[in-house]
């Protein structure tokens, strides 16, 4: 035995070492995406007995209303969501200075990431009061009349957007500062030397090195737009009249409330369509970039 283990080592190494994660990887991921996928094509409580419906759930999808308003938030999650890595690089960008005193600002920044998402949800919360929040405060002092952004249809995806935007930031910015610690400075020192400044430093000589962090930062993002779900259920519980409502909410919505879970196995198949898509997409562009730049 201990003959066959030298002889095989260097193939049989990394099987063993990689069988446990792939198995996890296989029971707690691929398998339950599987499963939801195959239970959206009953009719299902969650409980009782089930029923073979077809397309059914994704018909009803099609002539659901607050389905298309979820989809909508969706959108605009995901194009305000993408602000959050252009303002983690530019906070990188300020606070990568050799000062003393950056230290203390960059723990201010950094608070977001220690936060739970619940705790961030009822924060602003309070902030978005329009009888003692923050906001309501400043706006008196201004002589404008308050605004209740968590009780208006028309402000209270983007109001809740920007309580998430601010830890996604702080996200990003930890990224962004691990890359730039990483970045060449002899390369910076030839350009300098070649006459490169400001934004020509920045777009031909910092960014190019950034490329793998801001594709991870970019992912990451686009991910947790489209997954995002707890500041919903703190701040506002979907409402007014469903209108802050996104495709994870309504998923849960659907599963928990009405206990319909064929019904949010389908609208949780599409947001995973729609996340596969998307990524697909991204990286099939991305790496065309890096073949075409190599």
């Amino acid at each position: 035995m201990l003959r066959f283990w030298r002889q095989n080592q260097a193939w049989m190494t990394p099987i063993i070492l990689l069988f446990l994660p792939l198995a996890l990887f296989l029971s707690m991921i691929v398998w339950p995406i599987i499963q939801s996928i195959g239970i959206s094509f009953y009719d299902w409580d969650g409980t009782g007995p089930v029923r073979f419906i077809g397309l059914d759930n994704y018909r009803e999808l099609l002539s659901d209303g607050q389905f298309f308003v979820s989809v909508k938030n969706n959108v605009i999650w995901i194009v305000m969501f993408l602000l959050a890595p252009v303002f983690g690089l530019g906070l990188a960008l300020f606070l990568n200075q050799p000062l003393g005193e950056m230290r203390v600002v960059k723990s201010v920044f950094f608070i977001p990431l220690v936060l739970a998402p619940v705790i961030i949800g009822v924060v602003f919360t309070w902030f978005y009061d329009p009888t003692f929040g923050i906001l309501a405060i400043v706006m008196r002092f201004f002589s404008l009349e308050p605004v209740a952004i968590l009780s208006d249809e028309h402000f209270v995806t983007f109001g809740i957007v920007i309580a998430a935007l601010w830890a996604q930031t702080a996200f990003c910015l930890v990224l962004f500062l691990a890359g730039l610690s990483q970045l060449d400075g002899e390369l910076i020192a030839a350009g300098r030397i070649d006459g490169a400044s400001g934004w020509t430093l920045l777009r031909h000589i910092v960014l190019p090195q950034l490329r793998a962090v801001s594709f991870v930062a970019t992912i990451i993002t686009v991910i947790g737009s489209l997954r995002n779900f707890d500041l919903i259920a703190v701040m506002t519980q979907g409402g007014p009249y469903g209108s802050s409502t996104v495709l994870a909410y309504q998923m849960y919505d659907a599963t928990i409330f009405s206990y319909r879970a064929g019904y949010g196995a389908a609208i949780a198949t599409v947001l995973f369509l729609i996340m596969s898509i998307y990524i697909a997409i991204f990286l099939r562009h991305t790496l065309r970039r890096e073949s075409r730049g190599a």
